[in-house]
């Protein structure tokens, strides 16, 4: 009770006695009642005013209830976001697309491949279900057929120990782990012809020794070289797969070694049918060098291994592979164990100044004319080479339309006008060789001059 409302009260007494006295004259006795009664008021009001006064002390010193949590909306360089207020729930929208041109010469127009596509059209979709668990969802809607690429749940225990389930890139190649919007050149090299892209199976994976160290494991359904998964795995025959990737100098601040990075990888495996080996391998621009004859199958066991290395240091960036893939193959009555290797190193500087990274270039400043500025350039070269096994020919491959082996020369220029668009053209040049046995002139027509290839592209990644 405020003072205002306390001060009415006694008025309000006051006037109530003067009025009693201003009456007919009371007896000594009228007046002590009176007296006596005004007294006990006068002690309500006391009391009375004191609790309501305790009352508006302790809500004045309780804390203001706290307003209820939103979700968070962000839309940035890194996709779309919806998430809860403690981001333990949240969905994720991300996209690549990729336009290219492809234009061939030296052919002398005998084969019909320069082209326009759309090389890749990705809607992904990622995100969290509560502390530790996440998923994510990617189709393909390029290419000439619609896909899933990615579809995979993941359970987070710690830094030290990641589950992984569903459909993804097997822990292989270094060149298909590091994502198709962020290598140097447009296309893969020779060396991931001889690596899965896609499998279905489950993970562990983790970091180790204060980050030092990551580590992958996990069994996978198996697919042939360079082939990629369907939805479904229904046989026994499965791939044992294992990386173990270190970068030592991590935490050395102020080592020239603080950017290198080592690693090995491998499988071991089973294989039947025609689906065990691999379909085709292709060149960088995308043709085909060398393929098995329809009649020859996969029937038996099948291993890769394939040290890998990542160096950056400042604008510059270098990275290599090898890779050795064995498959036992039969054609007939007629079995071998067939090896075919690969390699590719490759590099890239960025003539802008910013820094050469595994996930890509970030300009320091966006293409924009109207404030003179214009994003990022580097300049990126590789040579790769590839070797089919020799007991391939006859037996396994025709030796008049296959080519035995292939060495491949790039050079590529990317400009990142932004974090999310870069354009990018590379030039290619691939030698052919081939078995002792073949023909003078090859018939394929793909294979009867090298490969001149200029495949330019623009991307929207984010």
């Amino acid at each position: 009770m405020n003072k205002l409302t306390r001060s009415g009260v006694a008025l309000l007494l006051a006037a109530s006695l003067n009025s009693a006295l201003s009456a007919d004259p009371a007896t000594d006795a009228e007046l002590q009642t009176l007296r006596e009664q005004v007294h006990q008021l006068q002690q309500q009001l006391a009391a009375l005013s004191h609790r309501i006064e305790a009352k508006e002390t302790s809500a004045a010193a309780a804390p203001t209830p706290a307003a209820a949590p939103t979700a968070v909306v962000t839309a940035g360089e890194k996709g779309f976001q919806l998430a809860s207020a403690d981001n333990a729930f949240s969905i994720r929208f991300r996209a690549v697309g990729q336009v290219d041109s492809r234009f061939f010469f030296g052919d002398g127009g005998a084969v019909a491949n320069d082209s326009f596509l759309l090389r890749r059209a990705r809607i992904i979709t990622e995100g969290n279900l509560g502390r530790g668990f996440s998923f994510v969802f990617v189709p393909e809607f390029g290419g000439s057929s619609v896909s899933i690429l990615d579809a995979a749940i993941g359970v987070s225990l710690n830094d030290s120990l990641q589950l992984k389930f569903g459909k993804f890139t097997p822990p292989l190649g270094l060149e298909r782990l590091q994502g198709v919007s962020w290598t140097y050149f447009n296309e893969s090299s020779l060396a991931s012809n001889l690596l899965p892209s896609r499998d279905i199976g489950l993970q562990a994976s983790g970091t180790l020794a204060s980050g030092t160290l990551t580590y992958a494991a996990g069994v996978f359904g198996g697919v042939a070289d360079n082939g990629s998964s369907p939805n479904s795995d229904f046989d026994n025959d499965k791939d044992l797969i294992a990386r173990l990737y270190a970068t030592p100098f991590k935490n050395s601040e102020g080592s020239a070694l603080r950017g290198l990075s080592v690693g090995v990888a491998g499988s071991l495996g089973r294989a039947k049918t025609a689906a065990g080996r691999s379909a085709a391998y292709r060149t960088d621009g995308q043709q085909v060098f060398f393929k098995y004859a329809d009649a020859t199958v996969a029937d038996g066991c099948n291993w890769r291994l394939t040290p890998q290395f990542d160096y950056r240091v400042g604008s510059f960036g270098l990275a290599g592979e090898y890779v050795v893939s064995s498959t036992e193959l039969r054609s007939g009555a007629a079995t071998a164990t067939l090896a075919n290797r690969a390699w590719q190193v490759s590099a890239g500087y960025v003539l802008t100044g910013e820094a050469s990274s595994f996930s890509g270039v970030k300009p320091r400043n966006t293409f924009n004319l109207a404030d003179g500025t214009w994003g990022a350039f580097e300049l990126v070269g590789r040579v790769s080479g590839f070797r089919v096994d020799d007991d391939a020919f006859p037996l396994f491959a025709s030796v008049g339309s296959n080519a035995s082996e292939a060495t491949a020369y790039g050079v590529g220029f990317n400009w990142y006008l932004s974090r999310n668009l870069k354009f990018s053209t590379d030039f290619y040049v691939t030698d052919f060789g081939f078995a002792d046995s073949a023909p003078a002139s090859s018939s394929s027509a793909i294979l009867r001059q090298d490969e001149q290839a200029l495949i330019s592209r623009l991307q929207v990644a984010f």
